[in-house]
């Protein structure tokens, strides 16, 4: 084969996964930076720990969703780093515990599969009766399926393991939060949610694959769910001392596409490195909304790049009456599991 035929099988493969991964990476043309909130030093290069240099987060315990992986790993690494006393879930204790072991400081396994409440309850059970109650709850842990329609409990899997499963567990461990003295939670979204996402929102009516199930949209539908999940409870911890913010990491080389079809998946293992962020870059973002002390009291804001920015264009990100129904749904699918 020649050279020019390997580079434009090469190319091809590279742009066959532009349609999947798009919201996964930048769209700066939508965006820009909101000033009426604190802007840092940090951009898309920073690292997470460029972004905690200097911090001392000793006597302050962080819960990590996914840990043993990934941006997970890397945001449990950086914080036990920095002091902190980090609960680090995994889907099965022995992954936790291989990933916890790893990483120098303060570090506590914990089983959580999001795909079952009970699990999400049993988490944040054992994570209150430990007296590990967490400063920072980041809400990392995330699924693409890339495929066909899935269903969990009768609901699409990534709605549940992306949303529902962590609208389990920030309602059962939030009563012992809001005892603290502050704490804030983080979670992790994606401009998915507002590139990807159907483009009336959530399609409250097709939420078990009803009418018709694209994979690329119900993973902008989860995003948006995270977006909408983090600005409903913002306002009703109004007047409280925890706060509620969304962040899109970036495009980031993690194992996230490991179930993509093979040429998408080939065509991100081979060149993810020249177009996507590193862990490291990738963590900066949550890690900064999490631990940064000129953020205290910021609640219900969207970061990308570790920055607060504002969405051009029409979406769905901010909008206070669908993240109201949101939750009074998800309140029902989760009903039997929430406090």
């Amino acid at each position: 084969m020649t050279l020019e035929r390997r580079q434009f099988l090469q190319f091809s493969a590279t742009a066959a996964t532009l349609p999947w991964l798009a919201g996964c990476g930048d769209s700066a043309s939508r965006v820009s930076i909101d000033t009426s909130l604190p802007v840092g030093p940090f951009g898309k290069a920073s690292t997470a720990e460029e972004v905690t240099a200097g911090l001392d987060l000793s006597g302050r315990t962080a819960l990590v969703t996914g840990c043993n992986s990934g941006l997970g790993y890397e945001t449990m690494r950086v914080l036990a780093l920095r002091g902190a006393h980090v609960v680090g879930t995994g889907r099965t204790l022995e992954k936790a515990e291989v990933a916890c072991d790893s990483v120098d400081g303060a570090t506590t396994p914990v089983a959580l599969e999001l795909s079952d409440f009970q699990s999400a309850v049993d988490c944040a059970r054992q994570v209150i009766d430990a007296g590990l109650v967490p400063d920072m709850l980041i809400c990392n842990a995330g699924i693409n399926t890339f495929g066909e329609l899935e269903l969990v409990a009768g609901i699409e899997k990534m709605f549940v393991v992306n949303f529902l499963g962590h609208f389990v567990l920030v309602n059962r461990l939030l009563p012992a939060m809001q005892a603290k003295d502050s704490a804030r939670i983080v979670h992790v979204g994606s401009s998915s949610g507002y590139t990807q996402a159907p483009a009336h929102g959530i399609d409250f009516d097709n939420l078990r694959g009803e009418k018709h199930f694209d994979a690329q949209e119900a993973y902008g539908r989860s995003k948006l769910a995270n977006a909408l999940f983090s600005l409903e409870l913002a306002e009703r911890l109004t007047g409280t001392r925890v706060t509620s913010n969304v962040i899109h990491p970036g495009l980031v080389k993690t194992n996230i596409a490991r179930t993509a079809p093979g040429l998408i998946r080939t065509a991100f293992d081979l060149f993810g490195g020249a177009i996507a962020k590193s862990p490291a870059q990738g963590a900066a973002t949550q890690v900064y909304v999490a631990t940064q002390p000129a953020l205290q009291g910021v609640s219900g804001a969207y970061f990308e790049d570790c920055n607060p920015v504002q969405i051009g264009g029409e979406h769905h990100m901010f909008d206070a009456t669908m993240a109201s129904r949101l939750w009074q749904e998800a309140q029902e699918m989760t009903a039997a599991y929430l406090v």
